[in-house]
């Protein structure tokens, strides 16, 4: 869990945890709206996943954007 405080963030720090988990021995991502994306065999691919899938969602016009 992360407990520091974000540029820009008062009050205390809310609850935060990894965007990643492992079920068996794949592993996957998170989102903050509640979307599981995977399997990935390992970790590092499940964070190359997140990026893509975070660069996609830029690339987005801004009414599309998930927030």
């Amino acid at each position: 869990m992360d407990t520091y405080r974000r540029s820009g963030e008062d009050g205390p720090v809310p609850f935060r945890s990894s965007r990643f988990f492992c079920v068996g021995s794949k592993w996957y991502f998170t989102t903050r709206e509640g979307f599981d994306s995977g399997p990935f065999a390992s970790r590092e691919r499940a964070e190359t996943g997140l990026r893509r899938f975070l660069h996609v969602v830029r690339l987005l016009p801004e009414e599309h954007q998930v927030h």
